[in-house]
C-alpha cells in the first residue's frame, strides 16, 4: 500500500508544495490510516461523515493526544481540500481542548550537571540548546553559513512556522564550535572526492550543481553515514539525527543524579528562556530569540517564574509572623 499511486499522487503534490519531508510522512501516514479504516475505500466516495467518524474514533477509542488529532484532522482537510478538491464542510468534531501545562525548567545548577557529564559534539549540541533556545531540529540542521563568529548569533532558516530568525552565539560556545566546523568541512573534502556532498534544500542542488563543494552549504554537525535524498534519490551526507541527542541527554542526566524530572532536547529551550527573565531580561526580546509569533505563548515562562503573582505572599506565612 506504500507505493500505491493514489499515495504516491499525494506524495507529489506535498512536495510540489514545498512542505517539509516531517510534514509529508505525517500526512501521509494519516491519509493511509484512514483509508484503512475504512476498509481501503477510496477516499473519493468517502466524505465529511467518514472523516468524522474517523477522528472521533481516534479521540474515543485511540485517546490519542490532542495534536495528533490534529495533525490527523490537517492531513485529511489537504486530502480533501487540496487533492480531491472537495469541501468538507462543517465537521461537527470538536477536538478535545488541551490544557494548559507548564514546561520543565532545570535550575542552572542542573545544566550545569548534566553539561559536566558530556563532551565533544554532544556537549556542544545541549551547550547551544541551552545558550541559543534553538529546538534540536533547529540546531542539526545549522550549517556553516549560518554561523557567525563577529557578531556572535546563529541564524535559524525555515524554522517552526517556515520563519527564519537569529539568536544568541554564547562565547563558551565559540571555540568548541570552531572545532566542530573543522571536522564537518574535513568530512565535506572526503564526501567531495566521492562526489557527494552535504543534502541541500529545495531545488539547490538544480540551480547550482556544485553548491555540495562549497562550504557555506555543509552540515556543522553531519550524520555518521551516508544516506539517500529522498527527494533526487541520490546519495548525500544529512545532518546527525535528533536519537542521537536523545540518547547523550538521557544518558547525562542520569549520570548527574537527576532522576525525578522528564528532561527533553526541548526542557533546554524552556530553560533557556526562564532564566534570561530571570535574569531581568524583556520578554519581547526573548520572544524574538525563541521565534515566537505571539508574546503570550512566551509569557507561559512568566508563570513558570511566579511572576504573574508577584508580590503575593502566602497567608501560611502570617501565621508564623
Amino acid at each position: 500500500m506504500s507505493r500505491s499511486p493514489f499515495l504516491e499522487m499525494i506524495r507529489q503534490e506535498i512536495r510540489l508544495r514545498g512542505y517539509s519531508i516531517r510534514t509529508e510522512k505525517s500526512y501521509l501516514y494519516w491519509i493511509r490510516q484512514f483509508i484503512l479504516f475504512h476498509k481501503k475505500q477510496h477516499p473519493q466516495i468517502l466524505g465529511s461523515e467518514q472523516v468524522k467518524d474517523y477522528l472521533s474514533w481516534l479521540a474515543n477509542d485511540r485517546r490519542v493526544a490532542v495534536n495528533t488529532q490534529k495533525v490527523a484532522l490537517n492531513a485529511l482537510v489537504f486530502l480533501y481540500h487540496k487533492i480531491l478538491k472537495k469541501e468538507l464542510g462543517e465537521l461537527g468534531f470538536s477536538l478535545a481542548q488541551k490544557q494548559r501545562q507548564l514546561p520543565t525548567v532545570l535550575r542552572p545548577d542542573q545544566v550545569y550537571a548534566i553539561l559536566s557529564q558530556l563532551e565533544g559534539r554532544n556537549h556542544l549540541i545541549i551547550s547551544l540548546l541551552y545558550g541559543s533556545g534553538l529546538r534540536v531540529a533547529e540546531c542539526l540542521r545549522l550549517r556553516v553559513q549560518d554561523v557567525d563568529f563577529h557578531r556572535l548569533c546563529l541564524t535559524v532558516r525555515d524554522g517552526k512556522g517556515k520563519k527564519d530568525r537569529q539568536t544568541l552565539l554564547s562565547h563558551s560556545a565559540v571555540d568548541n564550535l570552531h572545532l566542530a566546523i573543522e571536522y564537518s568541512l574535513k568530512v565535506q573534502r572526503q564526501d567531495n572526492a566521492q562526489g557527494l556532498g552535504p543534502s541541500l534544500p529545495h531545488a539547490i542542488d538544480r540551480k547550482y550543481p556544485s553548491a555540495f563543494k562549497t562550504q557555506a552549504w555543509m552540515y556543522v554537525f553531519p550524520a555518521t553515514n551516508i544516506c539517500t535524498n529522498p527527494y533526487s534519490g541520490k546519495p548525500c551526507r544529512h545532518h546527525l539525527h535528533d536519537s542521537v541527542v536523545r540518547k547523550a541527554i538521557n544518558y547525562a542526566k542520569n549520570k548527574a543524579g537527576i532522576t525525578r524530572q522528564r528532561v527533553t532536547a526541548h526542557t533546554f529551550r524552556h530553560s533557556f528562556a526562564t532564566h534570561l527573565l530571570q535574569q531581568g531580561h524583556d520578554i519581547r526580546t526573548v520572544q524574538e530569540l525563541l521565534g515566537h509569533n505571539d508574546v503570550k505563548t512566551t509569557q507561559i515562562y512568566t508563570h513558570v517564574l511566579g511572576q504573574h503573582y508577584a508580590g503575593t505572599t502566602s497567608p501560611l506565612d502570617a501565621l508564623t509572623q
